[in-house]
């Protein structure tokens, strides 16, 4: 299944613009700038400058947000284990976050930045706020009357999730109540992203990285807290609020009212730029409700070992995509009519994706029980649980190289204002991956949903190389399968010496306990990294040697 994008951040990844300003004025502590010296460099300096600390700013709280996402993971593995209370919560919660991300989640990147962006000059500010007072007016109306829907049919809404098939009747009856109580939070997500659209059009980045962190952090403190399921619940609520709180003092010079004009062109545009996002994010959906349907089927815990494996699935593939975007992406969109250089920026974006995702997913597979008895297994989670959730993630990571590759070929389309193509290559995908789902199910049970996710990422990975090559005439595929055979056999020297160190190691010091894992992680990593290593300078791969050099620039 795919993992359920985080509420806090908008789908794909914001618009870098250059020198965040944050709302500071100048020489009031903002950036101080010094004095035109009549020449063309420094103020393309100035610009480079400018998206390095936006670009820094945007990774810094992509790590913080994920980071406390994995507290929220343990903190509930620690009090709930994989109770099927816990489902029910993780089915409910899915509710709000799934129309988030229909309804706006989509809509930041594709249609708000690049709207409120036209308006962002401080001449056109007046224009800024009232096209702002008009996407939050609609908003509000659109999403109140969506929670009302909601709670009126909560148990509708509980069938399509699969709330209804637990075997315990209560179980169903408690997912309906959770479901009343959580959508609310919608509506303040979805104002938190239209904010978050105004601040990256405005260039101020700072407060709108960190609101993830801020969302995942306030649902660690009420879980423990109440050290109840209900506290999740609370948690997410106040987490949403705050979202939208902590962004209002950034947009303290915004003149916002109630207002609504549906003949407005910016208002128009926005909705013709959301369409092919929104058609591709409905058939994201509908594959997630049929894995939570199809994963609620094979047992009522199973619904918690598919979210736990998923959120470390998610962990090094969604970090190493989002660098690999902020560094790629703008380049791509710069370089659309030079198709020669576009082919060789995309050929050295996915060698080195490969580069960098083929060792981490040896690591994460040679690890996979360690990894997850370290920060899982202990209070409620119990050593059965670690077993069957590793058993899960290494079938969930025989996708993860194609699903990091098929990114930057999306990334790639986007860049030549595509997005038709990708959004009926997610559809294709979909039907494969529920075509396998369902003629596994019977026989594999819960694994089916892993087998059917890797082979729907290899689907839509095949499909987006063809699309791309029709788009530019080719992909500099004699490189990049040369570059990926060599990382491959990294990968496999990582894996073997981190799963040789971890077993020596583990076999030695056994014992009970969460930290009786920690030396087996430690040695198992350590021996991972020296030999990938001494396999880069080994098989020359080029792409991970030039790494430092990247970051540097």
């Amino acid at each position: 299944m795919e993992q359920i994008p985080d509420p806090t951040t908008p789908e794909g990844f914001p618009t870098i613009v250059p020198a965040p300003d944050d709302g500071v004025p100048e020489g009031r502590g903002g950036s101080q700038t010094r004095p035109y010296d009549q020449t063309d460099a420094q103020p393309q300096d100035a610009e480079n400058r400018g998206i390095v600390r936006a670009a820094a700013v945007l990774a810094v709280g992509n790590v913080a947000s994920r980071v406390l996402g994995l507290a929220r993971e343990m903190v509930k593995a620690n009090l709930f284990g994989t109770t099927p209370l816990l489902a029910a919560f993780q089915a409910a919660a899915y509710v709000p976050t799934g129309l988030f991300d229909l309804i706006i989640g989509g809509m930041v990147n594709s249609s708000l930045v690049p709207v409120f962006s036209d308006y962002a000059e401080r001449e056109r500010r007046d224009e800024l706020w009232r096209v702002l007072s008009m996407v939050l007016s609609l908003a509000t109306l659109v999403l109140l009357a969506v929670v009302a829907i909601v709670e009126l049919f909560a148990p509708q809404v509980a069938w399509l999730v699969g709330a209804l098939n637990f075997t315990e009747p209560e179980l169903s009856a408690v997912s309906i109540s959770l479901i009343r109580m959580t959508t609310p939070a919608v509506l303040f997500l979805g104002i938190a992203s239209i904010l978050t659209g105004a601040l990256y059009a405005l260039k101020r980045f700072t407060i709108p990285a960190f609101i993830g962190a801020a969302f995942n952090g306030a649902i660690v403190v009420a879980a423990l807290i109440t050290r109840e399921v209900t506290g999740l619940v609370w948690g997410l609520l106040l987490g949403s609020v705050l979202q939208v709180v902590l962004q209002l003092p950034a947009l303290r010079d915004a003149r916002l009212r109630p207002t609504l004009n549906f003949r407005h062109p910016a208002l128009r545009r926005i909705i013709r730029l959301y369409i092919p996002i929104l058609a591709g994010l409905v058939v994201n959906q509908i594959a997630i409700m049929l894995s939570y349907n199809l994963a609620i089927r094979t047992g009522d815990q199973s619904l918690n070992y598919m979210n736990y494996a998923t959120t470390l699935y998610q962990f090094p593939l969604g970090l190493v995509v989002t660098a690999l975007s902020i560094a790629t992406l703008p380049t791509l969109s710069r370089q659309a009519a030079d198709l020669s250089a576009f082919r060789a920026t995309l050929s050295d974006g996915l060698r080195l994706v490969l580069a960098l995702i083929l060792p981490a997913t040896a690591g994460l597979f040679a690890l996979a029980p360690a990894i997850i008895g370290l920060l899982f297994q202990h209070g409620a989670f119990t050593a059965a649980d670690t077993a069957t959730t590793a058993l899960v993630l290494r079938v969930y990571l025989a996708g993860m190289p194609f699903a990091a590759a098929d990114q930057m070929l999306v990334f790639a389309s986007y860049a030549r204002k595509d997005t038709w193509r990708p959004a009926l290559v997610g559809f294709i995908s979909i039907v494969v991956y529920s075509a396998v789902a369902l003629l596994l199910l019977r026989s594999l049970g819960l694994l089916s949903l892993m087998v059917a996710d890797a082979v729907k990422h290899v689907v839509h990975t095949a499909l987006m190389i063809v699309v791309v090559r029709r788009q530019i005439g080719g992909v500099s595929g004699g490189p990049v399968a040369r570059s990926a055979a060599k990382s491959l056999l990294a990968a496999l020297l990582t894996g073997l010496a981190a799963y040789g160190a971890a077993w020596a190691v583990g076999s030695v010091t056994a014992g009970t306990g969460t930290l009786a894992w920690l030396p087996a992680v430690l040695a198992g990593g350590a021996a991972g990294v020296l030999a990938y290593t001494a396999a880069v300078f080994a098989l020359d791969i080029r792409e991970t040697r030039a790494l430092p050099r990247l970051l540097r620039r």
